[in-house]
C-alpha cells in the first residue's frame, strides 16, 4: 500500500504485540487498521497510568 501523504513510496508493516501497524519510513506517518486504535487504547489502559514527573 502506498503511503497517502507521499503517494509514492510503500508503507512499512511492523508487529507490536500482535497489533498490525503501517508506517510511512519516509515522513514517519503512522496508520491503524479498524479496531487497532482501540486495542492499543485497551492494553495502555491494563498497564496501569503514565506517571509524568516533570
Amino acid at each position: 500500500m502506498k503511503c497517502p501523504i507521499c503517494t509514492d513510496v510503500n508503507l512499512t508493516m511492523s508487529d507490536r504485540q500482535g497489533i498490525e501497524i503501517d508506517y510511512c519510513p519516509q515522513c514517519r506517518g503512522v496508520w491503524l487498521d479498524r479496531g487497532e486504535l482501540d486495542k492499543l487504547i485497551e492494553r495502555s489502559v491494563a498497564d496501569g497510568p503514565v506517571l509524568d514527573f516533570v
